[in-house]
């Protein structure tokens, strides 16, 4: 005898609205519209004082809202400051890598790349006796011309990445690339869970509005009606929000710039950190590692995107292993 019982389904994973905050920690003369400019080495130590200070006064004000980010830290400073990136990831911070020196991965080859990813990723590991998974490019510098990178990072023992940008710029970006998590695939066939930054869909373009100059430049309610817009509008609905502790210090020696350089550099930094405390305390976020665990169970159907070509393929599956749980990636 039939039976007209359906036959059940396999439960489709849901996924909540995430939002992730998110510091790339360098000294000020590290930023990349700096690269020219020749600093001497008693202003290089007073940057790096300075970067630690204003470091721990965001680790304070984190602590204060009960917040949790994730931190992409250049390994020099693992080793130059190590007890800074041990107390971040004491106090239940993600540390990702973020290169050894900040050098744009278009100044590499292959084998540079996967050499001065293998040097960060240790020496992070070493200050926090803990596995490090994420990584994110200087400047976002993973576009169509370093696509390889992709292959690179797919065999550099990391789980994720946040280093392509979907918008239009200057210095980097792929404004075709999905606006939400992805799979970033590379010319050799290498994949990475990608996290994207936070854009902006008006008039069928990708405005950038995740951070650094953006989040300086506009007022708030341009941020937070963007976080929005990437919760109710993508799928699945993340948005990634990223800033520099140099951009909460407007007592630092400013830096030779070209007046459009200086103008992106320190445009609303007096006000950055009230900008913050207000998002902190009208917004829950989570760390990028914590998010990349639930991810995991979507990749089935999360887009594929050819990083060095145009094509995009709704389901597909990446290989890779399950990240650790939350509870074994940062062990004080």
């Amino acid at each position: 005898m039939l039976s007209l019982e359906a036959e059940p389904q396999p439960a489709v994973p849901t996924f909540a609205p995430s939002l992730i905050l998110s510091f790339d920690v360098e000294e000020h003369d590290r930023i990349e519209a700096a690269t020219a400019i020749t600093v001497p080495l008693a202003m290089k130590g007073h940057y790096a004082e300075r970067m630690e200070y204003v470091t721990r006064r965001l680790l304070d004000r984190l602590a204060h809202t009960g917040t949790q980010a994730t931190f992409y830290i250049v390994g020099e400073i693992a080793r130059s400051h190590p007890r800074l990136v041990f107390d971040i990831a004491y106090a239940g911070h993600e540390v990702g890598a973020h290169s050894w020196d900040h050098r744009r991965v278009n100044r590499f080859d292959a084998k540079g790349f996967a050499d001065d990813l293998r040097m960060t990723k240790d020496a992070l590991e070493e200050a926090t006796g803990s596995a490090v998974f994420g990584f994110r490019a200087p400047t976002f510098s993973v576009t169509r011309e370093t696509a390889w990178a992709i292959d690179v990072l797919a065999k550099s023992g990391f789980t994720y990445d946040s280093s392509i940008y979907p918008v239009r710029h200057d210095r980097y970006g792929i404004p075709d690339a999905p606006r939400s998590p992805f799979v970033a695939v590379g010319p050799a066939g290498g994949a990475m869970l990608e996290l994207p930054p936070v854009t902006y869909r008006m008039a069928g373009q990708n405005l950038p509005v995740a951070g650094g100059g953006y989040f300086r430049l506009f007022p708030l309610w341009v941020t937070k009606r963007s976080i929005q817009q990437m919760m109710t509008t993508t799928t699945p609905p993340v948005a990634m929000m990223y800033f520099h502790p140099w951009e909460f210090d407007p007592d630092q020696p400013r830096l030779p710039l070209r007046m459009l350089s200086k103008f992106r550099t320190y445009v609303g930094v007096g006000k950055s950190y009230a900008k913050l405390d207000n998002l902190l305390n009208t917004i829950v976020t989570r760390r990028a590692v914590d998010v990349v665990v639930e991810l995991q169970e979507l990749l089935d159907t999360l887009p594929r995107f050819e990083v060095g070509g145009t094509t995009t393929v709704l389901t597909a599956r990446v290989p890779r292993e399950r990240v650790a749980p939350q509870t074994e990636v940062l062990q004080g």
